[in-house]
């Protein structure tokens, strides 16, 4: 068993509404945000876990929510530097952060980058004001632009487009020109993804009407046309890149690497070497309850179970298109395949939803699109 590489994930939980499709621990505002509070327990947060890293360096942040582009520059930039006094930053570590457009001003994209910020996310969703306004988002089609102007002219070394299809009423036309729209801004990186309708949300409990299997088949079909024609590469399930700017942080969850979750409900996967372990931590959800004095950041943590690695395991790297080394079971679970693991392998294959050759592992492009089907297999 080895030590996989390390990332952090750092979660603030305020929005200024909650959207009808967020299942995320997100919080709307009801008065002002309370900064410097919530950063000072969050670095109490991260001294607690970093005893568990065994003094590995942080190669990638991720800073998402709720909104953080909520926070100040300085904010962000004193949250960096100081966590950086606590665990170890790679040479050449990757921070992102989630920004939304109808909460940036500005100034506040070359802030970020000043502060250290080397990648944004910013969450566009659709370039259409109906579809906006459905999704409940508050920016509009201009703010959009602007938000991807702002990051261009920021200086910062990569920046992502989250872009949502199969949104109420939506036609196969208007996906595919949100996606046009996005291609000729030219991110490094776009998240393309499909509207799906999560449990304790609006959208579930008074659910609209989205497009037929038909239609969001056309949309995925024509839209993956379109990206490899801009010379995107889709490296996951839902993310598509130019050559070298994929996020390394979310290969780092898909390939099984380690990660501490600091903030409201931050989950974290760490290795335990010395007993072949892997832990999962959760911290406690609300803010009222995680900036309470005295009390513990951790809501609960386990063990992950033997039987239950293999599917953790191929659950995270089968969203990959990139081959999986079939030695990374091994050395990242601690543990050899059972047999009737191996058969549900070899059914894959027979199936057509997996490849393998002499030392690896690779989803098909019929397995990505039935990839709950091969998952099935090892639960």
């Amino acid at each position: 068993m080895r030590l996989p590489p390390l990332g952090l994930y750092i979660h603030i939980p305020w929005c200024v509404q909650k959207c009808p499709y967020c299942d995320f621990n997100s919080h709307a505002l009801k008065s002002g945000l309370p900064e410097q509070e919530y950063i000072a327990h969050l670095l109490a947060d991260l001294e607690q876990d970093a005893r568990m890293t065994g003094e590995r360096p942080v190669e990638t942040i991720f800073i998402g929510g709720g909104t953080p582009s909520l926070f100040s520059p300085e904010s962000i930039g004193h949250l960096l530097t100081e966590a950086q006094k606590r665990v170890p930053f790679a040479q050449d570590i990757e921070i992102t952060l989630e920004a939304n457009p109808g909460t940036i001003e500005a100034a506040r994209f070359e802030g970020y980058v000043a502060a250290g910020v080397n990648r944004f996310s910013i969450g566009i969703q659709s370039f259409q004001a109906r579809h906006l306004t459905a999704l409940g988002r508050i920016h509009d089609p201009a703010q959009a632009l602007f938000a991807i102007t702002q990051a261009e002219q920021s200086g910062v070394k990569s920046f992502n487009v989250d872009l949502m299809h199969g949104l109420p009423d939506q036609t196969l036309q208007n996906a595919l020109d949100d996606l046009k729209q996005a291609i000729n801004q030219q991110p490094k990186h776009l998240s393309w993804y499909q509207l799906t309708i999560e449990p304790n949300t609006p959208f579930y409990s008074r659910p609209p009407e989205l497009p037929d299997d038909d239609i969001l088949w056309d949309i995925q079909a024509e839209g993956h046309k379109l990206l490899a024609a801009a010379g995107y590469e889709q490296y996951e399930i839902s993310g598509y890149s130019k050559p070298g700017y994929q996020c390394r942080h979310n290969l780092n969850y898909w390939r099984f690497g380690d990660y501490i979750g600091i903030g409201c409900g931050a989950h974290g996967k760490l290795t335990n070497i010395e007993n072949r372990s892997i832990i999962r931590t959760v911290k406690v959800k609300h803010p009222r309850g995680y900036m309470t004095l005295n009390r513990p950041y951790l809501d609960h943590q386990n063990q992950v179970e033997e039987d239950d690695l293999a599917f953790e395991f191929f659950m995270n790297r089968f969203r990959l298109v990139e081959p999986c080394p079939q030695a990374d079971f091994a050395a990242l679970t601690g543990t050899s395949l059972t047999t009737p693991q191996q058969d549900a392998i070899e059914q894959a294959i027979s199936n057509g939803l997996l490849a393998e050759t002499a030392h690896n592992w690779q989803v098909t492009p019929m397995g990505r699109r039935y990839l709950n089907t091969l998952l099935s297999a090892f639960v």
